[in-house]
């Protein structure tokens, strides 16, 4: 089942993005896709005002103002991360939400992990490093970057991006840790995936950024590969969430490491019944069939998604200010 699936997500070839008009309104979440200077795509969502038109990125939909201004200033920055293979619009619903409530979200799709290309999948030490130049260039380069916070960022990483906002945060994995985890329980999916692809041992490096402030990471990937060492340095604020029906990277592995780990308590989340990809936005009607837009019997991701959104606004309202 999950080869299938990352068959899918490598070979499916959906229109990325769509429009059609839809309504003028006030108070509207704007909507940007752009290019970082080396290629990588990226997302930008904000408060916005004018006429909204509906979109269709791969299996999402979303309602917003195209390239329209930002409106406030100073507003809060939270840059996000999305799974292996996965795209910048893989949370778009939350993204949205928070745009709405006067948030900037920049999400990019990893270079060479990501749908269209996994070339260096197993090169995860490049994740975090491919964050902190987004936020430099949110701060930077968009053209309009006065209206960001530089004081008050944070960061959101799903399964590989949660592993990646956790390493940006001053996390750092042990590959002996990881080596003797997959000695010992080599079907696990991280572990076949770096057996797939293997690498030679070496020291992690320092690609932590001090301009993240706060974390929200949900059923991160390779939980296991840090301890409490490799955390220790992780002291901001994080609120982590984990999927009890996980079957693609299941407890105690990795959202139970992490939280085991952590030298402060963490928000701690879970949610009965939902499986890993329900963390992902919920798709639209016309891709009901599509792998990743499937949840377990009886598991509502609509319903569960309004009430993630509403706890993560609540989180980086709280610890950004």
């Amino acid at each position: 089942m999950i080869i299938r699936l990352l068959l899918f997500l490598l070979l499916t070839t959906l229109p990325v993005l769509s429009a059609s008009p839809a309504s003028a309104a006030t108070g509207e979440v704007g909507f940007m896709h752009v290019s970082l200077p080396d290629g990588a795509e990226v997302g930008i969502w904000y408060p916005s005002r004018g006429t909204t038109r509906h979109q269709r990125i791969r299996f999402f939909e979303q309602d917003v103002v195209a390239d329209g201004p930002p409106t406030g200033d100073r507003l809060p920055l939270i840059v996000m991360s999305h799974g292996m293979g996965g795209s910048f619009a893989d949370h778009l619903d939350t993204a949205g939400a928070l745009a709405r409530n006067g948030f900037v979200v920049a999400a990019l799709s990893h270079p060479a992990d990501n749908w269209q290309d996994q070339s260096r999948v197993s090169q995860v030490e490049d994740r975090p490093a491919q964050l902190r130049l987004l936020i430099t260039f949110l701060l930077n380069g968009w053209r309009f970057h006065e209206k960001v916070d530089p004081a008050r960022i944070g960061a959101f990483g799903f399964s590989l991006g949660g592993f990646t906002v956790l390493a940006a945060a001053g996390g750092q994995p042990d590959p002996q840790r990881v080596q003797a985890a997959c000695a010992a329980h080599p079907e696990l999916l991280e572990c076949r995936l770096l057996a797939a692809h293997p690498r030679s041992a070496m020291p992690w490096p320092d690609v932590s950024d001090p301009r993240i402030k706060a974390l929200v990471v949900a059923a991160p990937a390779l939980g296991f590969g840090f301890g409490r060492r490799g955390l220790e340095k992780v002291r901001i604020p994080v609120q982590l969430w984990r999927a009890d029906d996980d079957r693609i990277l299941p407890p105690p592995f990795d959202a139970d490491a992490v939280r085991a780990a952590l030298p402060r308590p963490p928000e701690f989340h879970t949610v009965p019944g939902a499986g890993h990809l329900d963390f992902l936005a919920p798709c639209a009607a016309t891709s009901a069939d599509v792998p990743v837009c499937g949840s377990g019997p009886g598991f509502d991701r609509k319903a569960f998604h309004r009430r993630f959104n509403e706890t993560v606004l609540r989180f980086f309202r709280r610890t950004l200010g």
